[in-house]
């Protein structure tokens, strides 16, 4: 019971450390001390440590040698990576949806539209909502197993997508998006699904682009170099 209750809270510590990181509260390039998480989660050194380990497998923290644990930085590769996985299980999955579509998950991803709306510019609700919009969508075409290895995946493409929304004057252009893929699949246009779907996924090249060119210090660089112990802005 002891060793099931360890592996427990280690695993609460990794998730709790992994959502800091993928929402920004920890955030890209920022160093990381164990003593201090530790201190702000109210548990000891040891499951910090290790959830800092498979979050460096995950290839969301780097760890220097006499240097220290960080955040890592937005990597382009990894971006680029995690969004052909997702449209090749995405735009695939729309092929399989049936011409008279399930209505209660159509009237779960209608509900979910009208939230969407309802959001506002809290830009974690529309986060969740937007995730939960996809997920139903891979449902809807019986393909719902694949979301948690999609999801494993984009780590470094969620952050690029969470910087964008925050520097988007409104997420409701990303609203208006699923409102045109829904239709389409009501109307069991998948083609045009298909196009529509593309299109708003690849949005987060051309936010990642414009924030690229302000704040660079965010992403990863092709030298690869050490960072410093400093503080980074990920926004102002």
């Amino acid at each position: 019971m002891a060793d099931s209750n360890k592996q427990s809270n280690r695993r609460v510590i990794y998730e709790t450390l992994r959502r800091k990181v993928l929402t920004l509260e920890l955030r890209p390039g920022e160093s990381l001390s164990e003593k201090d998480l530790a201190a702000d989660l109210g548990v000891s050194r040891t499951p910090v440590r290790e959830g800092l380990i498979l979050l460096a497998e995950d290839g969301l923290v780097q760890v220097f040698p006499q240097i220290g644990s960080f955040v890592s930085r937005v990597d382009m590769q990894r971006v680029t990576d995690a969004q052909f996985l997702r449209e090749a299980v995405e735009l695939t999955a729309l092929e399989d949806v049936p011409e008279s579509p399930d209505a209660g998950l159509l009237d779960e991803l209608d509900e979910n539209l009208a939230a969407q709306r309802s959001a506002g510019e809290d830009v974690e609700e529309f986060f969740t909502l937007d995730e939960r919009f996809h997920h139903t969508l891979l449902r809807l075409s019986g393909h719902e197993r694949a979301w948690p290895t999609v999801v494993s995946a984009k780590g470094h493409l969620d952050r690029a997508r969470r910087l964008g929304l925050y520097e988007s004057s409104s997420p409701r252009v990303f609203a208006d998006q699923h409102v045109e893929i829904l239709e389409a699949v009501r109307h069991h246009d998948l083609a045009l699904a298909r196009t529509t779907m593309r299109h708003h996924l690849r949005e987060v090249f051309a936010d990642v682009e414009r924030i690229r060119a302000r704040k660079p210090e965010l992403f990863a660089s092709e030298a690869g170099t050490a960072p410093v112990r400093k503080t980074v802005t990920v926004w102002e």
